[in-house]
Parts: C-alpha cells; sequence; structure tokens
C-alpha cells in the first residue's frame, strides 16, 4: 500500500503540506496511523505540482524514502504552488522498484496516485490489460499494478471523460478482473477527485482550500472520512461524495 494527499488553495511551500504536519505524509512513510496493509512506505516517494500559469505539473521523484533525500527538504522548503500531490510508496509483490515506479504519475496537465495493490498482478490481469489499446499498453511507464490503472484511467481521460468519470470507469473495470485495493487520486490543478476502494481516505475542507488525504495529518477537527467504496469530486468551491457501488 502506500499513503498520498492532493490539495489545491492558496500557495504553499511543499514543506508545509508534506513534511510539517506532525502526522502528515513524511511521518507517514515510516509511522502510519490508519494504514491496513503494510507498515513502512520507504520504496519511493513524489511530489507533483502546479506553477501560476503554467499547465503542465513539475514533479519530484525518487527510488528511496523521503526522510533519506536531502534535496527533497531543500526543494520543499522553496517551492510553493497552490495545487499539489504528493505520494509515499510501498511496493506491491513483483511489481518494479525505482524512481519511474513512484507516484505521482503524470501526462499532459494530469497527475494521478494509486494508494492500494492488484494481488493477482501480472498473471491474473491478462483480461484487464486487454482493455487497453496495444501501444498504450506498451508504453506503461513502469511494470508495476499501479502503472496499469494509470493507464486505464489516462485513457478514459483521453476520451473526454472528467476527472471523476475517469475514475468511477476505472475502478469498475478493474474489480471486474481483480479483488484490489483501489484508493485512487487525480487531479488537473484545478480540481482533485479520489476514491476510497479498500482503505482510508479523508478531507478537510477551509475557505479557499481543500487538502484530500489518506488519514489525516493532524489532530485538529474537521477532518471527514469516506465510506468505503466512494468517489470524491472537490474543488475550490465545495467538495461532493458520492457512491461507487
Amino acid at each position: 500500500m502506500c499513503r498520498h494527499l492532493a490539495y489545491l488553495g492558496p500557495s504553499v511551500a511543499l514543506h508545509e503540506l508534506v513534511v510539517a504536519p506532525p502526522e502528515g505524509l513524511y511521518r507517514q512513510s515510516w509511522a502510519p496511523r490508519l494504514q491496513q496493509y503494510g507498515t513502512v512506505n520507504a520504496d519511493g516517494f513524489g511530489v507533483g505540482w502546479y506553477a501560476e500559469g503554467d499547465p503542465v505539473p513539475a514533479r519530484y521523484r525518487r527510488p528511496g524514502p523521503i526522510w533519506a533525500d536531502e534535496g527533497f527538504a531543500d526543494l520543499a522548503r522553496v517551492v510553493r504552488s497552490g495545487a499539489v500531490l504528493a505520494a509515499v510508496r510501498s511496493a506491491t509483490a513483483g511489481c518494479a522498484s525505482g524512481e519511474a515506479a513512484a507516484a505521482p504519475f503524470a501526462a499532459e496537465q494530469w497527475l494521478f496516485s494509486h494508494n492500494g495493490a492488484l494481488p493477482d498482478w501480472p498473471d491474473g490481469l491478462g483480461a484487464l490489460a486487454a482493455l487497453l489499446p496495444p501501444a498504450e499498453l506498451l508504453n506503461l511507464t513502469a511494470r508495476t499494478d499501479s502503472a496499469l490503472v494509470w493507464a486505464l484511467a489516462l485513457h478514459h481521460l483521453r476520451d473526454g471523460a472528467g476527472l471523476d468519470e475517469a475514475l468511477a470507469a476505472t475502478v469498475h473495470e478493474v474489480a471486474k478482473h481483480s479483488e484490489g485495493r483501489l484508493n485512487l487520486l487525480l487531479t488537473d490543478g484545478s480540481s482533485i477527485a479520489a476514491t476510497a476502494w479498500g482503505d482510508t481516505l479523508c478531507y478537510r475542507t477551509a475557505p479557499g482550500s481543500v487538502l484530500v488525504a489518506s488519514e489525516p495529518s493532524d489532530d485538529l477537527p474537521g477532518w471527514h472520512r469516506l465510506p468505503d467504496r466512494s468517489l470524491l469530486l472537490a474543488d475550490l468551491h465545495g467538495v461532493t461524495v458520492s457512491s461507487l457501488t
């Protein structure tokens, strides 16, 4: 499994989102409180963010644990953004290692993360892979279950689906072929879509901002936990939660 977050709101330093919170993503890399599968998220990490006026996000990803990366400490201190997606990784057995396997995955204006696993990876997922055109299957960004899930979501996005529609369609497709856990997180820098399917997902709003995360980054009030098998769509105007069943 993994832990991840997405943020929209006033420009803030990455450090304030990822590192500074007492139970934030940085600490969740070695001491998550609500993670139901696995105990340490040390198989890579990544942060993606949007600069003002540029619809294509930047990324910083590494194959090792976030706490061991001195470069990220400097980057997080000075880089500011009003739209961020970040993740720490606990790799699924049999999946590739390395930077390319770490979320967030990216294409055009989108950033994506998968908190979960497909337990029958890779041999039991031939029917699922067959849903993709051969060229898209050959262009998987990494040999991982998460990269396959991302390719399915990206296929829907490029066909014109909205963020929430793309995630809902992907979850339903995967669920037909696997008993996997599918907490997905997707943003285009203006909206966030997310699914709770097999693990925890929470959100908190404040005037002009929204934070979606695998688990609360502090013990302050205002956190809402999504029911399992639900879909979230959020922007700076509000949050909508609907059922995926």
